[in-house]
């Protein structure tokens, strides 16, 4: 009740304000606000042509490139605290693994086989795993966050949502801009500065035919954080990423567009704070093992598109590759003493096609098409616990991952005013999987190299049909109303980290199967989309109900044999009720209102498994908070533009986001605090064309945020030995891995 009335008073306030508006305001625009009040187009549906994203009858926030670099959002994380609902965060044990929840579907766990909830695209291309996903937003075209089941038009089947990310394009005309920028901790203890470095340069190359573009990005990040016992800095690293693309443009009606990237990460492994040792909310932390983290990615796709005649229509094709490799070192026990430390090697390597058609026939629009993707995974993880066993422990998994799929959506304009969607899609897909339990061994092996042992080998397959049935209605050019159904489906697998065989396979022979099954989501909409004549005024608000199936977990348990213990189980059902809204409020020529706000209340309706850990499977398994679900996600902020005559022109921002505290851990004894985010910035742009200078703070409250909160057995003085779900301080001991806090940093851009 208190959230939704905080919620409740702050659109109030908002909209109240939109009514103050002089007319003659509405009228001028400038700077920063011109460029967020722009109108946005979206490609959501894969319609022909991208859509306005207030016309669309989908939950989705989206950027395009000016409103990335207005709001000065810098990588796919910090979106978590501009969308209601959404948390696309970094789980921190090994550098740029997505753990992405949206309305209460998301994963925590860094373990490869794990299908992703929340898809990640980029440029139309589906990434099949979670890691190497955490990224700046260098040189993007546009981000589209969509929220709900988004197994219909895309690639694969995800529960929670997609990411859509699209990078710069190659333009007709020339144009140019480079980045510069350095931020560090302003506080004591802290270790040292960041600096970024990144530019492209795009235009054409044959006039009227062939356009390219080249762009760089290097960050150098001398690590934000300092360690207690060494006094050395810690989370440093080096990132590079260099993108070429080509468009080619052969005839009327007909174009190519290649694009390739190189991405390269040379970095420390993850920063760990054991939470039986040191308080939770504090940066302290001691680790004796600095670890690492490697790897090097290669992402390329091509597209075609070309207009035809059938139904004014389009046919694309969609190619991509890539290639991955990561190794990694992270001292797992967080503690100033060698007990738990762990290095893993992964190897991925995918390719996906697609072909799609898009037209209309008098007042049917139809979308159709057929994907494939194929993908070979191969996973080693060697664990080093001596305190337990001189042995080191060796193992992992390897799988073959193919999928197909046909579609087709058709929107029926019923009325002018009325249109009724109606889509299908049929998935199939095969998983073949070899495991080597991952279990003290007298000699090294690895999976990646085919040196381990099979000690499971096994291949399942799932196939489902995905509906959806909506209806839109537009009340007037600015209002629109929509509802809609659609299932979605979550891949079934296998565990590549089996510490426990006993437990494994007991587990194993209760399913009759030893893989886990697929998770299935039931989603239900409401929404409604306004947005002024002028723009000045936009709110979006949409309300769902999501009955969740057979619900996959990635269930960690403290162990004093392996460290930690972590089962996938098809855990549970349940039911996650939700309501988001969205709305920017323009007060005056100079002044823009921004706020968003998410609630959510998620139970268990059904639980088939022991996740409190106590032995036994009953009503306090049921009361338990499901993962990944705060309760609530607010935030209000705001662009402030003016005009300094020939001295150029200022902007202000400023944004505060709360989200409220949540489970990490099934078992609710992990779980991550409440945060409130602040961060601010000015920029002047110069009288010098194209130059822009800023200043910025991002965690101006210098809040203390793990990406994980893991159990472990190994603790210390502050370690109770009571297990009490969301106990400020641990049972046993904690690997929980630190973000950062409070930056301050300088940023010039040269636009040519």
């Amino acid at each position: 009740m208190k959230h939704l009335l905080t919620s409740a008073g702050v659109l109030a306030l908002m909209c109240s304000w939109s009514t103050t508006i002089a007319a003659d305001e509405t009228n001028e625009k400038s700077g920063a606000i011109n460029r967020i009040l722009d109108v946005i187009t979206v490609t959501a549906r894969k319609k022909k042509d991208p859509e306005n994203v207030q016309n669309v009858p989908v939950a989705v926030t989206a950027f395009n490139a000016d409103t990335i670099e207005a709001l000065q959002i810098r990588d796919i994380e910090s979106l978590s605290y501009s969308s209601p609902n959404v948390s696309l965060d970094d789980v921190g044990t090994s550098k740029g693994v997505a753990n992405f929840s949206i309305r209460g579907l998301g994963i925590n766990s860094s373990i490869p086989s794990i299908d992703p909830t929340v898809g990640v695209f980029v440029d139309g291309v589906y990434i099949g795993i979670n890691n190497g996903l955490i990224q700046d937003t260098f040189d993007l075209k546009s981000i589209e966050v969509l929220r709900g089941p988004q197994g219909l038009l895309f690639g694969r089947n995800t529960t929670g949502g997609a990411v859509l990310i699209n990078t710069g394009t190659p333009t007709p005309e020339f144009e140019a801009k480079a980045r510069v920028a350095y931020e560090a901790p302003v506080d004591s203890g802290r270790g040292g500065g960041s600096y970024y470095v990144q530019g492209y340069i795009s235009g054409p190359l044959v006039d009227g035919k062939l356009n390219g573009r080249l762009s760089a990005y290097l960050n150098d990040d001398k690590g934000y954080f300092k360690d207690l016992g060494t006094g050395e800095n810690r989370g440093a690293g080096e990132t590079t990423l260099v993108r070429g693309s080509l468009e080619f443009l052969p005839a009327e009606g007909f174009s190519v567009l290649a694009k390739i990237e190189h991405l390269n990460v040379d970095a420390d492994g993850p920063v760990g704070q054991n939470r039986g040792l040191f308080e939770r909310g504090s940066f302290d932390f001691s680790n004796d093992n600095r670890g690492l983290f490697d790897s090097k990615a290669t992402l390329a796709s091509l597209r075609t598109d070309l207009d035809v005649g059938f139904g004014d229509g389009t046919v694309t094709t969609i190619f991509g590759y890539r290639d991955f490799e990561q190794q990694t070192s992270g001292d797992i026990d967080a503690l100033p003493a060698f007990i738990f430390h762990s290095d893993s090697d992964l190897h991925q390597e995918q390719f996906s096609g697609e072909l799609r058609y898009a037209g209309q026939f008098g007042a049917l629009e139809l979308t159709m098409g057929a994907y494939y993707f194929q993908q070979d995974v191969a996973y080693t993880e060697i664990r080093h616990l001596p305190p337990v066993t001189p042995l080191s422990f060796y193992g992992g998994g390897a799988q073959d991952h193919t999928v197909w799929g046909i579609f087709a959506q058709t929107d029926y304009h019923v009325t002018d005013r009325l249109t009724a969607t109606v889509g299908l899609r049929y998935s199939a897909e095969e998983k073949d999987a070899t495991i080597a339990y991952t279990i003290p061994r007298p000699t090294s092996c690895s999976v990646v190299n085919n040196t381990c042992p099979d000690d499971v080998s096994d291949k399942d397959d799932w196939s489902n049909v995905t509906p959806k049935i909506g209806l839109q209605y537009s009340v007037s050019e600015t209002l629109q109303t929509y509802a809609s159904y659609t299932k979605g489906f979550r891949s079934g697998g296998y565990n590549f980290r089996i510490t426990n065989p006993a437990a494994f396979l007991e587990q194993a022979a209760q399913a009759g199967s030893l893989s886990f099954d697929e998770e299935s989501v039931d989603a239900y909409e409401l929404g409604l989309k306004y947005r002024s004549d002028d723009g000045g005024f936009t709110m979006n608000v949409a309300g769902f109900l999501n009955r969740v199936d057979n619900m996959q977990r990635e269930v960690n348990v403290a162990s004093a044999t392996s460290g930690v213990s972590q089962f996938i189980l098809n855990t549970a059902d349940a039911q996650i009720l939700g309501l988001e809204m969205e709305a920017t409020v323009r007060l005056s020529k100079t002044f823009l209102l921004m706020g968003n706000i998410g609630l959510i209340d998620a139970s268990y309706q059904d639980v088939r498994s022991d996740i409190s850990g106590d032995g036994v499977t009953d009503t306090n398994d049921l009361g338990l908070e499901i993962p990944r679900v705060p309760d609530a996600t607010y935030g209000i902020g705001f662009i402030w533009d003016k005009n300094i005559g020939r001295a150029g022109h200022l902007t202000l921002r400023s944004n505060l986001q709360y989200k409220d505290a949540f489970a990490y851990s099934d078992n609710n004894l992990g779980w991550i605090s409440d945060a409130t985010m602040l961060d601010a910035s000015l920029a002047w742009q110069t009288p010098i064309t194209g130059l822009t200078v800023s200043v910025y703070g991002k965690n101006l409250l210098d809040e203390a945020i793990a990406g994980n909160d893991t159990q472990l057995p190994f603790g210390g003085p502050l370690s109770t030995g009571r297990a009490q779900p969301f106990a400020d301080r641990p049972q046993g001991g904690t690997f929980s891995t630190l973000k950062r806090g409070r930056v301050l940093g300088l940023e010039l851009i040269m636009a040519f």
